[in-house]
């Protein structure tokens, strides 16, 4: 019991938070207008099948298809450099660029920090943590705000 509350408090106290960064928008929205777009919204995890990764007989995780297949891939990190957490979306960055926020309903808020070989157009991909998640919310059709950096 006082493991339990001692590691509460010290979680606290190291400025780690329990809030889902998606619930709430961020500060620098206020200012600005929203669009509405209508996007085809999917999902995907961190696991090999939904970012194409597999290992190789080391056990490092490798390519598993494309013009790098074989060559070494870091799991969890975006094309944007930060890693992938809630609140990740992957874009086509030529219409969405990097640091575009967007509310999406049933998930939250999130920012566009990647971009998917198979995300071009008016699509999204939301991170989820699980493969299961992910599986879940299927593939939907969405009313989107949208906020361009």
């Amino acid at each position: 019991m006082q493991v339990g509350l001692l590691l509460v408090l010290a979680t606290m106290l190291a400025g780690c938070s329990w809030r889902d960064p998606r619930r709430s928008p961020p500060r620098r929205l206020a200012a600005s207008a929203a669009q509405v777009q209508r996007l085809e919204v999917t999902a995907y995890c961190p696991c090999g099948s939904c970012c194409g990764w597999e290992r190789n007989w080391w056990g490092r995780p490798v390519y598993s298809y494309g013009p790098q297949k074989g060559q070494r891939k870091q799991i969890g990190l975006t094309a944007s450099g930060t890693r992938a957490r809630l609140g990740t979306i992957a874009a086509d960055t030529r219409i969405y660029p990097f640091g575009t926020v967007m509310y999406v309903p049933g998930y939250g808020y999130g920012v566009v920090e990647d971009r998917g070989g198979a995300i071009r157009g008016q699509k999204i991909d939301l991170f989820f943590r699980t493969h299961q998640q992910a599986l879940e919310w299927g593939r939907q059709h969405k009313d989107i705000r949208i906020w361009l950096p």
